[in-house]
């Protein structure tokens, strides 16, 4: 994880909700906030959000017009924005018994805005269950001590409450009760790419290149579908940790506390404080304030880079001028020799070269220093479509080297089932796509 950047003065109104059972809500307060949080393991279920409205508990909650009409999203049929939140309001009663009274042994992860619990509830009704019987969902509780509050929360409600995508995590309800403010997601059971890439030991195992391709497809075609609006949406803040994965390693953007929609009237930025994780913010951003559609461009480009490399945006331990991932892997990306001592280690060689370059090439695209140099999110789309093409090649022709190593294994195994002790073996285990 990075360091955060900074803070923004509240944008929505601090108006006083009203609760489930009526009473009426002071406004959390509106402060800095601190680290971003590593999203927790959120996810894929195929439960439904009850179709009660949020009604007068949202009072504070925008509905701005939708921009589904927009010609631009017919590209991305099975995405849609909703003209408001369509959300399960739960009360804090039935999130307690969901969590088991917010067990310890439930807590899925921990960030800025609070602790993320393991819940169970009904598939059909979406009431609170028993621990293992019905859906699992993740329950994001506000910490009375975080910096973050009523700001981030209603930007996610406003935001992904009414966004519909496959590559976007589904928000499927909210509590409002008191000075408590909680978010229900579906549950990612894969938990987040930045765990996958960078944490070490047998619950992790390193990702393969076809897989990190399908990876990258997804979060592109999240972003992409957040650019492609009436009014686009700045997604502000793209990183690998925000990229969850289902139970079939489908990537899906989480945490849409920093979203904001993009300039309006001609204008090429809107401008804001500055927010997001030092590494992944664009350079323009950090020096001027000036957020543009294709600073999550850049973003995109940094974990495509982490992605290739192994190695995080920001990293102290490194070596004092690899501190910076981009700035010290930049001048090698695009010279095919010197990438190949870039590309992780872990990956033992088991990609295509070509492909590789590519994604390098496509990386150091992303990263230009001028915004209007960068290619839209559908262009990168494309491109890691092209490259997810290439296959890895053997020297003098012949089957690709994945289909012949499959078979030298066969063989080694024998008709009969698995070889004995003198067979070869394969030293990393390897995920199943």
């Amino acid at each position: 994880m990075g360091n955060c950047l900074g803070s923004e003065e509240a944008e929505l109104e601090a108006v006083k909700n009203v609760g489930r059972h009526g009473q009426t809500q002071a406004p959390a307060r509106a402060l800095p906030m601190a680290a971003p949080e590593p999203d927790p393991s959120m996810s894929s279920s195929s439960g439904h959000p009850s179709s009660r409205s949020p009604g007068s508990s949202m009072s504070s909650i925008a509905t701005t017009r939708s921009g589904s009409s927009s010609s631009s999203l017919a590209a991305y049929p099975e995405g849609r924005i909703l003209e408001a939140p369509n959300l399960r309001v739960f009360t804090f009663a039935e999130l307690r018994s969901a969590t088991r009274n917010f067990k310890p042994d439930t807590v899925l992860g921990e960030g800025g805005f609070g602790r993320v619990y393991k819940g169970w509830v009904d598939e059909r009704t979406m009431n609170p269950t028993r621990s293992g019987i019905g859906m699992v969902v993740a329950v994001k509780k506000l910490n009375p001590e975080s910096v973050q509050g009523l700001q981030e929360w209603q930007s996610e409600v406003n935001f992904l409450g009414r966004l519909s995508h496959p590559n976007l995590v589904r928000l499927l309800g909210y509590c409002v009760e008191d000075r408590e403010l909680l978010l229900v997601y579906e549950f990612m059971p894969k938990g987040n790419l930045e765990n996958h890439l960078f944490r070490k030991g047998g619950a992790f195992e390193p990702i393969p290149w076809n897989l990190r391709l399908r990876i990258a497809i997804g979060a592109a075609r999240g972003l992409a579908f957040l650019h492609s609006s009436e009014r686009q949406i700045i997604y502000r803040d793209f990183k690998a940790s925000n990229i969850l994965l289902d139970t079939n390693y489908n990537a899906k953007l989480s945490d849409f506390g920093l979203a904001k929609h993009g300039p309006t009237g001609g204008d090429s930025h809107v401008t804001t404080r500055v927010m997001g994780t030092y590494g992944y913010a664009a350079p323009e951003y950090v020096a001027t304030g000036h957020l543009y559609v294709k600073s999550d461009v850049w973003a995109f480009g940094v974990v495509l880079l982490e992605m290739l490399t192994g190695l995080r945006a920001l990293d102290t331990g490194r070596p004092a001028q690899q501190h910076n991932l981009v700035d010290w892997a930049k001048p090698h990306l695009a010279d095919r020799r010197k990438l190949a001592r870039l590309v992780d280690p872990r990956l033992e060689g088991q990609y295509p070269s070509k492909a590789a370059l590519q994604a390098a090439q496509l990386s150091l695209r992303c990263l230009e220093g001028d915004p209007r140099s960068r290619p839209s999110m559908a262009e990168v789309v494309a491109a890691l479509e092209e490259i997810e093409q290439i296959k890895v090649r053997p020297k003098g022709g012949g089957a690709p080297r994945e289909e012949r190593r499959g078979a030298t294994a066969r063989r080694a195994r024998g008709p009969a089932g698995p070889a004995g002790r003198g067979a070869a073996t394969t030293t990393t285990p390897r995920l199943q796509v």
